[in-house]
């Protein structure tokens, strides 16, 4: 409790630079907590750990002050005296077993790009080792926009010329080329293990649609099996194709970006409409074939990609037909209705369907009418994604994609002004970007549960008072996450009956990470 309250002291006096390692603390006005300033002088890694038998450590983030933080501390054979109604108990069962975790990571946007590309050289490495790197939080997914988005500073596809069909004139964009796939490269070299990257269309061109635009509503023209669907079929197998032929191959595929968005004819960006049997049908007799002929194999093709209260219905509808369900793995979910769904429709989605993975493919915060689209310093941002990453996890979902990767001051650029927040927000000005609490709640899955990792059963005697998930490691090692979203701070003991009680305390509106062997 000192160190706690000498930290928090410090920060408050505005003082706490540290070793060359820590925060750099900077508080903007009107926001609860702290960003991590990096410069070309200074930012912020994460300490590496080692444990023993007879030790653990625990990684804290908190509102006041901690960002990652790391201490040690030796594990004992019976908990520690404490207040009997204050503390809690969360017991390890190695033998109840989950999902397998396949990772989490963020999107390479045309506008996380173009604000990579503002900041000096030294400066984009320096944000990539954040995001890449084992100084960071080493993301091991990147969902990537197939042309443009709303996240793009213009539309665009790769095939402007109208009724060609076979797609002779197909073409990478200049923002393919300039920007993400050199952003890529570059963050694979920094990362020690391949990042799984997973495509995602938002429309095709207006010529293969009924509106005739990207923006907007409409599907594509005539039934599945068709030219038009047999010629968006060829499209997205020529992406894959072309980004390979720069060295970049991909992990997987989505149906499509939001298809329910298409069903609005004024909706402001592009989209494109598919139900769930036209998806089917799509899969059945376009994508799947023409994946298969043209060698794509190995792609992990991903249903949905939508909210979550359209489970389990649109599940229903394509894996229930034997030809489609031969050509798809798992089902894409965004978070964005989630405070008004249940989540037992993942748990129930699982349970019919047990051999597809489920996998948060978008988030974002900043993104509804009423909130301001960024917020430096915002706590409770940060705490929103770490429970929806609990509650996703905690009903089968395997893993977590962020969106854009860095956005400027003003959650941008985007062609239509639906700005948002990010993790990382880049202030060209300054040649300086600012880690948010967003960034650092990641941190604490995607650092530490590496994919490989399996889920395993975890009970609190006093339940809902924090939330936490348990996961054996690919290592053999064991690791628990524990949110504490009140204004308390609990005494906690972990016990895992192989190895006794991991005594510790989660402070007031802070996530923790302990790990032992």
């Amino acid at each position: 409790m000192d160190f706690i309250f000498l930290h928090l002291l410090f920060v408050l006096a505005g003082i706490v630079s540290g070793t060359d390692n820590d925060c750099k603390f900077r508080q903007f006005s009107d926001t609860s907590s702290y960003v991590c300033e990096c410069s070309a002088s200074h930012c912020d890694v994460i300490e590496e750990y080692t444990i023993d038998d007879e030790n653990f450590v625990v990684y804290t983030s908190g509102k006041r002050g901690f960002r990652l933080d790391k201490e040690e501390m030796p594990i004992r054979n019976r908990p520690t005296p404490n207040i009997p109604d204050t503390s809690i108990t969360i017991t390890i069962d190695r033998s109840d077993r989950y999902q397998t975790i396949l990772g989490f990571g963020g999107s390479f946007t045309d506008a996380a790009a173009l604000n990579l590309y503002n900041l000096s050289s030294a400066m984009q490495d320096t944000l990539l080792r954040a995001y890449f790197s084992t100084d960071g939080i080493e993301y091991s997914f990147g969902r990537v926009p197939i042309a443009s988005c709303d996240f793009s500073t213009r539309e665009y596809s790769y095939a402007e010329i109208p009724e060609d069909f076979n797609l002779e004139y197909f073409q990478l964009a200049p923002e393919d080329t300039d920007f993400k796939i050199p952003m890529i490269k570059r963050a694979s070299a920094m990362s020690y293990r391949p990042i799984k990257l997973i495509g995602s269309a938002w429309s095709a061109p207006g010529w293969m649609k009924t509106n005739g635009a990207m923006k907007g509503g409409g599907r594509l023209k005539g039934l599945p099996g068709g030219e038009y669907y047999k010629s968006w079929a060829l499209y997205l197998a020529k992406f894959l194709e072309a980004y390979s032929n720069y060295g970049i191959p991909f992990w997987g595929l989505t149906g499509g970006n939001e298809p329910t968005a298409g069903l609005f004819p004024n909706w402001g960006w592009q989209a494109m409409f598919f139900s769930p049997s036209l998806q089917r049908d799509f899969i059945k007799f376009d994508l799947g074939p023409t994946l298969r002929e043209r060698g794509h194999i190995e792609i992990q093709l991903t249903i949905l990609d939508d909210q979550r209260f359209l489970l389990p219905r649109w599940a229903e509808v394509v894996l229930e037909d034997p030809l489609a369900s031969e050509y798809v793995s798992g089902i894409g979910i965004h978070w964005y209705w989630d405070d008004w769904v249940d989540p037992s429709r993942l748990n129930a989605t699982h349970h019919a369907y047990p051999d597809y993975f489920m996998i948060g493919t978008e988030a974002c915060e900043g993104h509804l009418d009423r909130e301001k689209e960024v917020i430096l310093g915002s706590w409770e941002r940060g705490e929103a994604y770490s429970f929806n990453i609990i509650e996703d996890l905690g009903n089968w979902v395997a893993g977590w994609i962020d969106w854009n990767l860095a956005l400027d001051m003003i959650g941008g650029p985007n062609w239509v002004g639906n700005f948002v927040d990010s993790p990382i927000i880049v202030n060209a000005e300054e040649d300086v970007f600012y880690k948010q609490p967003m960034y650092y709640h990641l941190g604490h899955f995607s650092k530490f549960i590496t994919p490989g990792s399996v889920r395993v059963g975890s009970s609190a005697d006093r339940d809902r008072l924090v939330e936490h998930l348990a996961f054996k490691l690919p290592d053999g090692n064991m690791a628990l996450v524990v949110l504490n979203r009140k204004e308390f701070t609990f005494p906690l003991h972990i016990y895992d009956p192989e190895v006794g009680y991991l005594n510790a305390e989660i402070p007031s509106r802070s996530i923790q990470t302990y790990i032992w062997k």
